[in-house]
Parts: structure tokens; sequence; C-alpha cells
């Protein structure tokens, strides 16, 4: 289990009655999330966002991809990526945003948990088998990875508050 982030609550883009986003409301938000937006970079440095789905498990968020996809492309040359979550609306909830680098992850075992904990998010919708250090299933071999936080910030909505909890 990692530390605790350091929390900090930024007045500037607050409403005055603002208080900080707590890290266990934030992991719970990230838990329970059925969808995130990934951006990553293109090798001539234009932005590649796509939606999916991700689980989050050991203090990191997974999320895996195909190799012929382009954010596994993006990845083989820039891990920076970021990730989003929350809702359109304009005066409630919280959205989230996750700053780190993606790295694979191979191991069996691991990838046994989180093969698991998609199982288990989604009903049995989304299923994996494990094989060659990969997810496997009917469309193919899914290269699985871990994005373990530097930076997270909060934007809590209704009572608007931008919350940075930083590692």
């Amino acid at each position: 289990m990692r530390e605790e982030p350091k929390t900090s609550l930024d007045t500037r883009f607050s409403d005055p009655d603002a208080t900080a986003t707590p890290w266990p409301e934030v992991v719970r938000l990230l838990e329970s999330a059925e969808l995130f937006w990934l951006t990553t970079v293109r090798a001539d440095g234009r932005p590649h966002v796509t939606p999916l789905v991700a689980v989050w498990l050991d203090d990191a968020l997974h999320f895996c991809t195909g190799e012929t996809e382009q954010k596994f492309l993006n990845l083989q040359r820039d891990a920076h990526v970021t990730l989003t979550t929350g809702c359109n609306t304009w005066d409630r909830g919280t959205d989230v945003v996750v700053e780190g680098d993606a790295v694979e992850v191979s191991d069996p075992v691991m990838l046994e948990h989180l093969a698991a904990a998609w199982a288990t998010k989604w009903d049995g919708r989304w299923r994996f088998e494990i094989g060659n250090s990969r997810f496997q299933q009917d469309s193919g071999e899914a290269v699985v990875f871990a994005v373990r936080p530097t930076k997270v910030m909060s934007f809590g909505k209704g009572a608007f508050s931008h919350t940075s909890h930083r590692f």
C-alpha cells in the first residue's frame, strides 16, 4: 500500500467555502467508474484520446489494449498518459484526472488478479484468460498496463472545488 498523497485545495478555482476532496473519496470514484478516457501522444506530438474500461487495483489504474491499436503504438514511444473519468453535468458530481506513466504488466499472478477484478467489476461481462503474459479472449490478445499516479486532480461540481493529490 502506498502512502496517502499530499492533498491540497486550489482556492483560485474553488468556491470560498469549498473543501478538498478527501483521497478515500477519490479512490472510491476510481474504483466505481465504468468508463475512462485515455490520452496518449502520437509520434508527431498530437494527442490521441479514446474511451476504455479500467480497474483500480493495488494503488494503480489498469487497462488493456491490442498491439495494433493506436494507444499501444503511442505507448511504445511515450509512456506518459492521462486518464479521466466523471460525469457530463455542470452542477453535480466529481470529475477525476489521473496522470502517470503506463507500464506493461506481465506477471502471471498479477494478471490473474486483474482478470478476476475485471470479471467482478463488470458482473462477468469482461472475462480474460492468461497466456503469453497477456490477457486472452476470443477476439485476441490484449497487453495490460498499470498507471501508478504521480498526480490526481479532482473537480467537485455544485460546490466547486479543485483538489490536487500529489505522490
